[in-house]
């Protein structure tokens, strides 16, 4: 049977991560056991398919600014020029029972920056990995969609990183997930709307106007654990404790309790790597603090990107008074509460 002739799109939430971030980074994760809280906003990484029938896979990315054809008669190269896009493309292709391509163009875009912090990369690959495998007539979970991202991106082409942005992007809204040796468990937490209202009225996301590869990071993160550090090992181990007990903050709807573990969150990750702050991040920190913020923290690995700050309402304003002042680019934004999405637009 042929793949469908009709346009495709499919948009992957992006996610700010609270508490955990670095206990899913190998190989803490088998050692240990990971845990993360974490939760997707309404920014995403959209994807669009177009079927042609020349033999020709084509993908362009707006935020690369870079486009690679390909035929379907070659094995791909992996050459540094939008790998991710391609190896999902790849494995698809050969996915038994898949329909049997004939060519299409993928365009890709985001609604942040490749090292914003806010797991643009993965989200893109989720986004990608649903599109084609809709055109194809393979049939995926979100949990399947996620370990298909996690072993092409950190297996296959080597990357590093850790493993909760594929999960968050497959699955949306709040989840407390852990990470075991051999298998991920996505706990879902039903979160009163109140609570989800209450959380978005007091947060600030912010710009550093940096971006970063957190590839020097996630390797003096993960070489720290591995000789022992002391202070490397703490701040890991206390992320897990802080990631249960924001867990149990959230389902009481103790939004206080909730911004003060987020700084809690941010004193122990500063502990993983000497790489994760910045003067510009420490200020920040210290000057939301002083002016309402109830704790504040980076979003991803650390290095630039966005940081997320809980504010006391009646001084939010204050606080992004201040950020803006600093330089930085404030906003606000709602929680997504729908995973990675499909749809198709039938050709008129």
């Amino acid at each position: 049977m042929p793949p469908s002739r009709s346009t495709l799109r499919a948009r992957a939430p992006l996610r700010v991560s609270f508490a955990g971030g670095g206990t899913d980074v190998p190989p803490f994760p088998e050692r240990e056991g990971g845990a993360v809280l974490s939760a997707t906003i309404n920014r995403y990484a959209y994807c669009t398919l177009r079927p042609r029938n020349d033999g020709t896979v084509s993908v362009q990315s707006l935020d690369y600014g870079d486009t690679v054809d390909f035929s379907l008669d070659n094995p791909v190269t992996f050459d540094g020029r939008l790998d991710l896009p391609k190896a999902a493309i790849a494995h698809l292709l050969d996915y038994p029972h898949a329909f049997t391509a004939t060519g299409f163009d993928l365009f890709l875009h985001t609604n942040a920056p490749p090292g914003s912090g806010l797991g643009s990369s993965s989200a893109v690959m989720v986004a990608v990995i649903a599109v084609v495998a809709a055109h194809l007539g393979v049939d995926l979970t979100p949990h399947e969609i996620a370990e298909q991202a996690v072993r092409l991106e950190r297996e296959d082409l080597a990357i590093p990183g850790g493993l909760q942005d594929q999960y968050a992007a497959a699955f949306g809204g709040f989840n407390f997930i852990e990470f075991g040796k051999n298998e991920v468990t996505v706990y879902p937490l039903r979160v009163r709307e109140a609570t989800v209202h209450e959380l978005e009225h007091n947060i600030l996301l912010a710009f550093t106007g940096h971006t970063r590869s957190a590839d020097h990071i996630i390797e003096d993160q993960i070489s720290r654990y591995e000789e022992g550090q002391a202070d490397a090992l703490a701040g890991l181990r206390a992320q897990k404790d802080i990631a249960h007990a924001m867990k149990r903050a959230l389902l009481r709807g103790d939004v206080p309790a909730f911004g003060d573990l987020v700084g809690q969150a941010w004193v122990e990750k500063q502990k993983m790597s000497s790489r994760i702050t910045t003067p510009l991040i420490n200020d920040a920190v210290e000057t939301a603090l002083c002016h309402g913020a109830l704790g504040a923290k980076v979003t991803g690995a650390g290095g630039g990107g966005h940081m997320v700050f809980v504010c006391e309402f009646e001084r939010k304003h204050i606080v992004a008074e201040k950020l803006l002042a600093m330089g930085m680019t404030v906003g606000e934004f709602t929680f997504s509460q729908q995973g990675v999405t499909t749809w198709r637009v039938e050709s008129k």
